[in-house]
């Protein structure tokens, strides 16, 4: 029963991601800054929100990821391709405004 209720709520989630455009959206992190890992510690409604803020500032494009971010004092970074097919980095604050977007250098 427990099984079943987990690939329920699995399937529902993974129904929200395609409607963000199949942005990667993925579980709390365990690893430190230091060995390179990213902290995804946030919900799929924080996540939406960025994305749709994100999309707003580069006049549309596709979101391909979203992150916890500390850079320039941002809470969040969506990685957008926009429509000229440039792809950057959107970091958000806390309120979902804009702080900066910058060229994204490749992962």
């Amino acid at each position: 029963m427990v099984r079943k209720m987990l690939v329920g709520a699995a399937a529902v989630g993974a129904t929200g991601l395609i409607a963000f455009g199949g942005i990667t959206v993925a579980g709390a992190s365990t690893g430190g800054e230091d060995d390179g890992a990213v902290s995804h510690a946030y919900t799929t409604d924080q996540a939406g929100t960025a994305t749709e803020a994100a999309l707003a500032a580069t006049g549309g494009g596709t979101a391909n990821s979203v992150e916890t971010d500390g850079e320039n004092g941002a809470t969040y970074e969506v990685e957008v391709t926009k429509p000229d097919g440039a792809t950057v980095d959107v970091r958000l604050d806390q309120n979902f405004e804009v702080v900066v977007i910058e060229g994204d250098g490749g992962s």
